[in-house]
């Protein structure tokens, strides 16, 4: 279960394919190695993105 302590890192070894998601939500920087290490939450709110709506979608 994906939730918005998630750190990027975590997720997109875990689930790769849910690196679309992130991209479509305005997420640009996937390869930058600061945001390995941020949370979602922490990335949604530098993007100003809504982290429930997001955490949401990459949990389907």
């Amino acid at each position: 279960m994906i939730d918005k302590n998630t750190k990027i890192g975590e997720l997109l070894e875990m689930a790769p394919e849910k690196a679309d998601i992130l991209l479509n939500a305005g997420m640009h920087c996937l390869g930058c190695p600061a945001s390995q290490a941020e949370t979602l939450e922490e990335a949604c709110n530098v993007h100003g993105i809504d982290v429930e709506e997001l955490v949401a979608e990459l949990n389907k």
